[in-house]
């Protein structure tokens, strides 16, 4: 069946058609999936979009390749995306202002861990410094990691993967932590969120409230520009 199918999806492959046409597709049925099921912390509407769409690209045999060369017009969308993020952050201004030596004191360590404890545990099950570089830039909000990653010598596909595990875990995890320390603080809540979670953690920051969105906002923005600066500059001193 894949044979008789494949003069038809080399034509359709021919134009970014296809594969705008799937991504959507597959968002919109993971998102009604996702209310379906009451929303679930533990598995968003982008992790059963992203299933969903894997399942699709195997049932019908299109090349991973060939879709993301399709899909390349979507990524552009990413970069305007974070940056229509300042507008809650323009909105919270007044709060962040209050809390910026806090956020000055616990970014710096937050990021750092956040790409050390991942290539540490990488290093010690033997990974190759590709994978390394792949995993580095994890908590990262995908514009600023795909830059990160092809400076470092990783590997994009595979940095996409941990960027999705890392966002859905965060988000699960984030929201487990919360009640169990009974941390209800939009402002704590939102900012963990986005320096562990980048945008899928921001989404759901933005469920909690606008200012927990705001400060998700701020998290991530941040986390993104402390990890283009500190990552490579570390990977040179460690002479990977």
């Amino acid at each position: 069946m894949n044979e008789g199918l494949a003069p038809l999806r080399a034509v359709l492959l021919e134009t970014p058609m296809l594969a705008i046409f799937l991504t959507l597709a597959a968002y919109l049925a993971g998102t009604r999936l996702f209310v379906r099921l009451g929303k679930p912390s533990w598995c968003p509407a982008v992790l059963i979009a992203a299933m969903l769409l894997a399942a699709t690209l195997a049932l019908t045999g299109i090349d991973y390749d060939d879709y993301r060369a399709g899909a390349g017009w979507l990524m552009l969308l990413l970069g305007p995306a974070t940056v229509a993020l300042a507008v809650p952050l323009y909105q919270q201004l007044p709060r962040i202002r209050e809390l910026w030596l806090p956020v000055l004191c616990t970014l710096p360590p937050a990021a750092m861990l956040a790409a050390l404890y991942s290539v540490g545990l990488a290093w010690l099950l033997g990974a190759t410094p590709e994978v390394l570089a792949s995993l580095a830039p994890k908590s990262v909000t995908a514009p600023i990691a795909m830059g990160i990653t092809e400076q470092l010598g990783g590997v994009i596909p595979l940095m996409m993967g941990g960027l999705l595990i890392t966002g859905v875990m965060a988000t699960a995890f984030v929201g487990l932590l919360s009640r169990w320390l009974g941390i209800r603080d939009e402002r704590v809540l939102g900012f963990v969120l986005g320096v562990n979670g980048h945008v899928i953690g921001t989404v759901r920051a933005f469920e909690y409230g606008t200012t927990a969105g705001a400060f998700a906002s701020l998290g991530m923005s941040l986390t993104g520009i402390f990890s283009a600066l500190f990552l490579p500059l570390a990977w040179r001193l460690v002479g990977l």
